[in-house]
């Protein structure tokens, strides 16, 4: 049976950007198998090699169809670290202009998904000014929202629903944080507002990663983590496995508006993910 957790106090600072349970010291498991070291030096090498010669490819996606060559770099760079992706649920039907919403385990969640469906994420707005990292994302079509102010809220939820009319399908990880995929947080309803807004299809995703068939916290990027250090534990994993489900969709009610209208949609598209989701659990809160 799931054990309902209070929220850490410091979750309640601010709730556009609240904070998980998970530690690395208290979730992070030793590996099944790790790979030799040689494999895993290969496993790095690729990942410098993947990630350069991505710039010019992000680059020139900014000016043409960026879809199609975001998935196949996101493939390959998965691949490069050892991960197999394993699908499961009908990616065609989450078509044109859909709201992707899934929980969110590590760094890796972002990749997972545009290895499987042609969309555009949400990002921090820090991330727009990492070396490289900026210039790949922004080649991703990523669209940039500032966490740190709440009043930039409906402007953010507005570009989302631009883009969802547009046809895009945007790709957003409504927990606002990371947990280790022993159990999640509730979803915020803020970014469901946009599907509202622009009559889009939900579309609710469980990601979940193994060791063969083992669950696996190896891939989590919680707490106090650094990105070296978690990506570090992956390229030293052997048979790292991620699983991506996507689930029925999701379509706002007819005429629906205001707080109670994505709240419930929200309440709704969480309840999918999280019963695939094993282990503790918080409730939704927030905005």
């Amino acid at each position: 049976m799931s054990t309902v957790l209070p929220p850490p106090p410091a979750a309640r600072l601010n709730p556009w950007r609240p904070l998980g349970p998970c530690t690395p010291a208290t979730c992070v498991g030793d590996p099944a198998a790790e790979v030799a070291p040689v494999r895993r030096l290969a496993r790095l090498l690729g990942v410098v090699a993947v990630v350069l010669g991505g710039v010019p490819v992000a680059l020139a996606c900014r000016m043409l169809p960026r879809a199609r060559p975001t998935r196949l770099w996101a493939r390959l760079l998965l691949r490069v670290l050892g991960i197999r992706l394993e699908v499961r649920g009908a990616v065609d039907a989450c078509g044109t202009g859909a709201l992707v919403v899934a929980n969110h385990i590590s760094w890796l969640d972002p990749l997972v998904v545009a290895a499987t469906v042609p969309s555009r994420p949400l990002a921090k707005r820090e991330v727009a000014g990492w070396p490289v990292v900026g210039t790949l994302v922004a080649g991703a079509g990523a669209m940039f929202i500032d966490r740190e102010r709440l009043m930039a809220l409906p402007a953010a939820v507005a570009a989302v629903a631009d883009a969802l009319r547009a046809g895009d399908t945007v790709v957003a990880f409504p927990e606002g944080t990371t947990w280790c995929g022993r159990g999640m947080g509730g979803f915020r309803p803020a970014v469901f507002q946009a599907a509202i807004d622009a009559g889009a299809v939900v579309r609710p995703a469980t990601l979940r990663y193994r060791e063969g068939p083992l669950p696996s916290t190896r891939a989590c990027f919680v707490g106090d983590d650094s990105l070296l250090a978690s990506l570090l534990r992956v390229a030293a994993t052997r048979d790292l496995v991620v699983e991506v489900t996507l689930l029925p969709p999701v379509m706002p009610g007819p005429g629906s508006a205001g707080p109670s209208a994505r709240a419930e949609l929200a309440a709704i598209a969480e309840s999918r993910v999280r019963a695939g989701v094993p282990g503790r659990h918080l409730p939704g809160e927030g905005v």
